[in-house]
């Protein structure tokens, strides 16, 4: 059986002019890339070209930093792949060759070529066209359909890293009254510790439903915000980590380390009403000072709730102007760090946490750790918890809420910067009132049509109870972790019936690092909570006793009367 076929020339091109200029291979070629004769036959009534190389091109982006382009006797690499953020131009590194490759100087290399800038492309365009032997029209059209296919390419890169960002929770109408109801029950607040617990959030019971609802205030206008502290490996981002698994995907947004001016390239609205998760704030700052320009334009944020840069840019003409780099809030953040003083600007506008560290909590997660191992925890119990929790969030609505009671409420005199906290202390009631919202009847302020919802006393003393800690830490004149220790000396000191004692054998009996006994046991020196009686440096070293044993339970004691007290009155008030 005989097969005839077509060999199919380049254009203004035959037999007898490509074996007078061209090398006898690109006969070999072309012989190699003939087509049978019935297809072309076929496709000429049809009136359709013969879909070749020479009239579709070869894309190929198998390798992304290797994009390939073939089209008839032509061939680009684009080596390094191309540039997926800046869409106003086009620069890539570009080899042009001939197929098949004579001669090595049958190529043109150009690094930085920007496929947008028409001027130095004709350049390119007559210089590839005397290199390579061939005419600067097949080589524009060439360029032309790279163009195409590259922004097509890019564009479709684009749209695909969208559209992998969380997508809005939508909720069957089973599914929103299975959360309305939840939200509707008697002891709310209860009930949802108790199953945060069956998350997988093991122990720190005030903590974790402390954060759950600083997280759940990502929703207000005035958001509150979260540190955890604590030495390193006692979980503080592990305790992060599980709350926010309570809050829908789309609502939070993690971040390990940021430039300086990153904030300011989100969009206007981008960070509205989101979750910001810092795991370690020492990683934020990429120094050990936690002033660069991301920590200050965060706590802007978290303060001003906007941030607004001017930078100078090219407008399409190529003439200077100034553009308004404009970031709005609010936002909610939360992060963890080891070391308190350093970020006390953030901790000043956020609620401090202190982890548990006892002996008692580290059993209780390292049985679950090994419950896990064992395949005894019911997985798909915390998986369908966590995705309710979810659902309740997505119910949530923006309300107003007024708290009848405010003027009667004051924090304790102890609490340093009393301004501040006292801002928080009234917010958190908010909050506490906000998660009530399905359970409160929503009224309507006659003279301005305002709808609002009221604080009840119930909100206020859960606040109370929640906050107690967090007011200590904050009218307390040293560091927690400090406070920890202290309160571990004394423990120690009792057990063992001392009253004075030498550093080293209470450090080595406690189990401490070296550094960080002798740190904290200086800082209660100059607190004047602890004082040398006795020794030296040369022997056994000084003689140290505690010189106030009972400044704290009183400090305690303080915070707790005086929430109380202001509670009381206002019962009082509503019973007279």
């Amino acid at each position: 059986m005989i097969q005839i076929s077509k060999v199919q020339t380049p254009h203004g091109e035959d037999i007898n002019s490509l074996i007078q200029s061209h090398e006898p291979e690109v006969l070999n070629h072309l012989l190699n890339n003939r087509h049978p004769l019935g297809d072309v036959n076929k496709d000429a009534f049809n009136n359709k070209p013969s879909p070749s190389k020479e009239t579709q091109g070869v894309f190929n982006t198998s390798n992304p930093e290797l994009i390939t382009y073939e089209r008839g006797y032509l061939k680009c690499s684009l080596l390094g792949g191309i540039n997926m953020q800046q869409t106003d131009r086009l620069r890539v590194t570009l080899l042009l060759e001939r197929v098949p490759k004579l001669s090595p100087l049958h190529s043109v290399r150009q690094s930085g070529l920007d496929l947008y800038n028409d001027n130095f492309l004709q350049k390119f365009i007559r210089s590839a066209a005397e290199k390579l032997e061939y005419g600067t029209s097949e080589i524009r059209l060439l360029l032309a359909h790279l163009i195409e296919e590259l922004e097509t390419y890019r564009f479709k890169a684009m749209e695909n890293k969208r559209s992998k960002k969380p997508q809005p929770r939508i909720l069957t109408p089973e599914r929103q009254q299975a959360a309305l109801n939840y939200l509707k029950q008697k002891n709310l607040l209860k009930q949802t510790n108790i199953d945060i617990g069956k998350s997988g959030v093991i122990g720190e019971e005030v903590n974790r439903l402390l954060m759950y609802l600083c997280f759940t205030s990502r929703l207000r206008e005035q958001p509150l915000h979260m540190i955890s502290l604590g030495a390193s490996g006692t979980g503080k981002t592990y305790l992060q980590e599980k709350v926010a698994e309570l809050i829908p995907e789309q609502d939070q947004l993690e971040i390990t380390m940021l430039s300086d001016n990153a904030f300011y390239y989100f969009k206007q609205k981008e960070l509205q009403h989101k979750l910001i998760l810092i795991e370690d704030m020492d990683g934020l700052s990429g120094n050990n000072t936690g002033s660069n320009g991301a920590l200050l334009a965060l706590r802007e944020l978290m303060s001003k709730k906007r941030i607004n840069k001017r930078v100078v840019s090219k407008d399409a003409k190529g003439n200077m102007q100034t553009i308004s780099l404009l970031v709005e809030g609010p936002i909610c953040v939360a992060g963890t760090t080891t070391k308190e003083r350093v970020y006390e600007d953030n901790a000043n506008r956020s609620l401090l946490i202190y982890r548990d560290n006892s002996s008692n909590h580290f059993e209780k997660v390292m049985d679950y750790q090994r419950r896990y191992s064992a395949g005894t925890v019911d997985a798909k119990t915390e998986t369908e918890i966590k995705e309710l929790f979810k659902d309740m969030q997505t119910l949530f609505k923006p309300v107003s809420i007024r708290n009848p009671f405010a003027q009667e409420l004051k924090i304790p005199q102890e609490v340093f910067k009393p301004l501040r906290t006292n801002t928080h202390y009234l917010q958190f009631i908010e909050c506490v009132t906000f998660y009530h919202q399905f359970q409160r009847e929503l009224k309507v302020d006659e003279q301005t049509g305002e709808t609002y919802i009221e604080t009840t006393l119930e909100d206020i003393a859960a606040a109370n109870a929640l906050l107690k800690d967090v007011l200590l830490a904050k009218a307390d004149e040293i560091s927690g972790e400090c406070r920890k220790f202290f309160e571990r000396l004394k423990s120690h000191l009792k057990e063992n019936n001392q009253s004075s004692f030498y550093a080293k054998p209470v450090r080595q009996s406690m189990r401490m690092n070296p550094y960080n006994f002798k740190y904290y046991l200086q800082q209660l020196v100059r607190y004047g909570l602890v004082s040398v009686v006795g020794g030296n440096r040369y022997k056994q070293g000084f003689e140290y006793e505690i010189a106030n044993a009972v400044e704290y339970a009183e400090l305690q004691k303080n915070i707790v009367t005086a929430l109380d007290a202001a509670l009381n009155r206002i019962k009082e008030k509503q019973r007279g």
